[in-house]
């Protein structure tokens, strides 16, 4: 009992009186939320000639190819760089959320793509490790990364001045992370139609959804400077905390 939260403790009708007006700025935010959906799917499009490559499992793709049969196209910009063994931890909480998912967007015309650098072997020993059968392909030798904000010069670290999510930023390494989507019309024309970076992707992590509604929220100490400094790999839970990077914020 020595620990327990320090929070007021009313009868059942003042909970339901509070409870009651707390409803008016959840409907509120709701309708909030729907106008700024409707907003988003309102932006202007870019059309994307340029030609990029990339490598599957199943060969070199371009990105009309990743559509497959979908006029749809949700990237994940997955932190995991030619020199590195393991993929973000911050990435990876993400794609543990896109999983399951995955069949519900396919039935709804969405193609979903993981995109990151490493080589392709390296990309599917990550993957098998982590049980996904996401599509995931490298991007390697391509422009796509850097094009889509979620790379940066060498010349960009060493100088301590990028840009990422619309902004200036003191990078932290070669990679970043991100969204991007993307449709093709009937022609085979292909459009870029929204990015977005750091806590713009959160509303895909239906953890974060189940954590704001329990009584304790996130519970996020940020002991390391970084708030999501609790998550792990899902193999990794019964070992040392593993921080996630900077961008993951």
């Amino acid at each position: 009992m020595d620990n327990q939260p320090v929070h007021p403790v009313v009868s059942r009708d003042d909970w339901l009186a509070a409870r009651t007006a707390l409803l008016a700025s959840e409907k509120a935010f709701t309708r909030q939320k729907d106008a700024l959906a409707e907003a988003r799917r309102t932006l202007p499009w870019v059309h994307v000639d340029r030609p990029y490559r990339f490598e599957s499992n199943d060969g070199p793709r371009t990105l009309p190819e990743l559509f497959g049969p979908r006029s749809q196209l949700f990237v994940y910009h997955f932190m995991l760089g030619p020199d590195d063994t393991e993929g973000c931890p911050g990435c990876s909480f993400l794609a543990d959320h896109l999983e399951p998912a995955r069949v519900h967007l396919e039935q709804h015309d969405v193609s979903v793509v993981l995109v990151s650098r490493a080589p392709l072997d390296r990309i599917q020993r990550y993957r098998e490790r982590m049980g996904w059968d996401l599509p995931w392909v490298s991007s390697a030798g391509s422009a796509f990364n850097r094009d889509f904000g979620v790379e940066f010069t060498p010349e960009q670290v060493a100088s301590g001045h990028g840009t990422y999510n619309y902004g200036p930023i003191v990078p932290w390494g070669p990679d970043a992370h991100g969204v991007s989507t993307f449709l093709r019309d009937p022609r085979g024309e292909v459009f870029h139609t929204y990015s977005a970076y750091a806590r713009g992707v959160e509303d895909m992590v239906g953890a974060y959804a189940v954590l704001d509604l329990m009584p304790l929220g996130r519970n996020e100490t940020a002991a390391n400077g970084h708030p999501m400094d609790w998550v792990r790999r899902h193999d990794a839970y019964d070992t040392a905390p593993t921080p996630a990077r900077a961008c993951c914020g």
